[in-house]
């Protein structure tokens, strides 16, 4: 199923792209893995922790053992130091999407990460730089002042806005005090997306909440059973900064105070999988609520029975 009527005929200048999203958990690799065994395709992760080499176990990214001799592209090929933006894999997914097709291979897009595959398809804003001076006014407001000055200066945004969302509001005002612009604008005229170039295949994944919460227990005391502890004490021995995003990533603080004794692994496994559930929560909610309405849902539990009638929604 497509999210163009199958009586239309696709146009001849653009070619195919799968995309499956939903929560962490809710099965999209494998879903994805049976969609490839169909086609010649190629897996492009779309997941926002599977992009870092040095999250193998806790970001529950593939192996090769399971990729099964399926091209994925994407997976772990940025070092944890550095920082992945939505900018960045976008353009890094265009890319393989384009040699995927010059390959006359299916490009079938797979994550959790709702911003990544937003700016793939509708582009980003082009807000110019930041006037630094801009900024320093703007961050030295109190949180409440700030918010004053955004209700006269930029009252749509504002408006959207919670008033004690201290990052979107300060963001928010330096963007109309250092382009003259509200963010109304600047989201009006979003530019790179590939939406209009390409029939997009989507599906989203939206099991029982009961049912994903308990496979997001069971992942993580699979991830302790195969090396968790050791990929997050190779992390500690690289002295990374505290804020790079692998350091912040659900399970790694967890287990760094396990390490150095501050909590027992039973009360990092309980926070992680706390954790872990309010992320699927909020993944849930994002993809109901976000993507459009005519893209195809499932909405039951999936397993090895039914996932070949989940990959005819996808055909």
């Amino acid at each position: 199923m497509s999210i163009y009527s199958p009586k239309d005929k696709k146009p001849k200048d653009k070619k195919d792209v799968a995309l499956i999203v939903g929560p962490t958990a809710s099965g999209k690799s494998a879903l994805a893995l049976e969609l490839a065994k169909k086609q010649p395709s190629v897996v492009i992760n779309a997941d926002s922790a599977q992009v870092y080499a040095d999250l193998q176990v806790l970001s529950a990214r593939p192996s090769e053992e399971e990729m099964e001799g399926i091209t994925h592209r994407l997976y772990g090929y940025i070092d944890g130091a550095d920082t992945c933006s939505a900018a960045r894999w976008a353009s890094d997914a265009k890319a393989e999407i384009a040699a995927a097709h010059d390959r006359d291979e299916l490009p079938i897009l797979v994550g959790g990460t709702g911003l990544y595959v937003r700016t793939l398809l509708d582009g980003i804003a082009p807000i110019p730089e930041i006037d630094p001076a801009v900024r320093a006014q703007v961050r030295d407001l109190e949180v409440a002042d700030a918010y004053e000055v955004l209700l006269e200066e930029d009252p749509v945004s504002a408006g959207k806005l919670k008033p004690r969302d201290s990052s979107r509001i300060m963001r928010a005002l330096e963007v109309v005090r250092s382009s003259g612009k509200p963010m109304d604008y600047w989201h009006a005229h979003m530019a790179g997306g590939i939406a209009d170039q390409i029939v997009l295949h989507p599906l989203v994944l939206l099991p029982p909440r009961d049912w994903l919460y308990e496979r997001c227990d069971r992942r993580f005391q699979i991830m302790l059973d195969s090396g968790a502890r050791d990929e997050v004490a190779q992390l500690l021995d690289r002295n990374l900064a505290k804020d790079c995003p692998v350091m912040r990533a659900i399970g790694v603080p967890e287990i760094i105070a396990m390490i150095k004794g501050d909590s027992s692994q039973e009360e990092a496994a309980a926070q992680t999988m706390a954790a872990t559930r309010q992320y699927a929560k909020r993944q849930y909610t994002w993809f109901r609520n976000q993507c459009p309405a005519n893209w195809p849902r499932w909405d039951e539990n999936i397993n090895n029975d039914n996932l070949n009638n989940i990959v005819r929604l996808l055909q």
